[in-house]
């Protein structure tokens, strides 16, 4: 009989037949399945009463059970997903926290202090410190700059999101509603209600996690970013922006201000579509984000990017110029699709193995290119 060993509230599972251990990662990285959670959740429950779940006899009584689970080899290929230790309590260190109220102020703050943090929502950024994946001794709170409170839109120059704008107010813009209604549905998409309060688009960018979900549109929009530093300000398109997991074009000493959109052109339409295996809050296995611009039945542009499937939201520039001059078909979409999945660079993990996000990408463009087409054709 084989024996692992159980603290509470840990939880390590077993592969029946072949008797390894799954890597340790934390239930929010692992377990998506609202009824694996529960069932997980319950298991664990019972192991801190130390009465054996279903499916696991119990201990002879010369046989020690506190602190162990003995389990028979069940029918099951395998019998939890997961193995977790609970997240270790990793105090906060201490850090000087100061909130600007000017531009000027919050870049100065950046370079005097190297290795400095700027925080926007906070709804990556805390949760990163107390997990102890970052670590900073300065905070530079950004709410109360105005340039980064911005959320000004105007026919003729576009839209100007600033980078701490919170989501809740892009969604409940009518002008952003009105003339880019695909950014208000990303901007709904991100969290639950309390996380959109919080968060903003300037954040998602920055944390610049392969997944997110606002990344892939604001590509598709040709969206570019407004960077202040000590001594100049610069622009980078949004394709330029993430250099990697995690890493941005960012000098220590920089901050993103605005992120600004061009004007939506006459018969344009634009979509975000992602997968992911609950119905809301989750993290997507493939995302892809799309803007198609119409003129008399044919493509006159596209622009297509990926989410979720390499190392930063992937701009795949020859899915969307292989449309351009062509009429709407299910051939010339088909083929677009098919350029999209032969550009991604997916990795296989628990969320889904690296085979099938490619095939999510596929389904992914050509979905979102249909509705982009219906909205364009809907425009004029």
């Amino acid at each position: 009989m084989r024996y692992l060993e159980v603290r509470w509230p840990a939880l390590l599972a077993y592969q029946a037949g072949c008797g390894w251990l799954h890597e340790v990662l934390p239930v929010h990285e692992q377990l998506n399945a609202e009824t694996m959670c529960q069932h997980v959740f319950e298991v664990a429950k019972r192991l801190c009463l130390r009465r054996p779940p279903a499916g696991v006899r119990r201990p002879r009584s010369d046989e020690p059970y506190f602190g162990r689970l003995c389990l028979e080899p069940l029918p099951f290929a395998i019998l939890f997903l997961k193995a977790i230790h609970a997240p270790k309590e990793i105090p906060l260190k201490w850090f000087d926290y100061v909130a600007p109220q000017s531009l000027s102020q919050a870049v100065a703050l950046m370079a005097a202090h190297p290795g400095a943090r700027p925080l926007a929502g906070g709804t990556d950024l805390l949760v990163q410190m107390r997990s102890g994946r970052k670590e900073t001794g300065y905070v530079v709170d950004v709410k109360r700059v105005p340039e980064l409170n911005e959320i000004a839109y105007d026919p003729v120059r576009g839209l100007t999101l600033g980078a701490a704008v919170p989501c809740y107010r892009i969604y409940g813009s009518a002008p952003v509603a009105r003339a880019y209604p695909s950014l208000a549905e990303v901007a709904a998409l991100i969290g639950g209600t309390q996380i959109q309060g919080r968060a903003s688009l300037g954040g998602n960018l920055c944390n610049a996690a392969p997944s997110a979900d606002s990344v892939p549109l604001l590509i598709a929009l040709s969206a570019r970013c407004r960077i202040a530093g000590p001594s100049a300000t610069r622009e980078v398109a949004v394709e330029d922006f993430c250099t990697a997991p995690g890493r941005t074009v960012l000098e220590s000493d920089e901050l993103l201000v605005s992120i600004h959109l061009p004007p939506p052109a006459p018969n344009s339409g634009a979509r975000y579509l992602r997968f992911i295996p609950r119905n809301e809050m989750d993290i997507a296995v493939a995302g892809a984000g799309v803007q198609v611009v119409m003129e008399n039945g044919n493509f006159r542009s596209a622009r297509i990017a990926l989410a979720a499937v390499a190392p930063t939201p992937l701009f795949v520039r020859e899915a969307g110029d292989s449309l351009a001059g062509r009429p709407v078909s299910a051939a010339s979409l088909a083929e677009a699709a098919d350029l999209a999945r032969h550009a991604a660079r997916p990795i296989t993990d628990m969320r889904g193995t690296a085979e099938y996000r490619r095939h999510l990408c596929g389904v992914l463009t050509r979905r979102a290119l249909e509705s982009a087409v219906k909205t364009a054709r809907e425009a004029r």
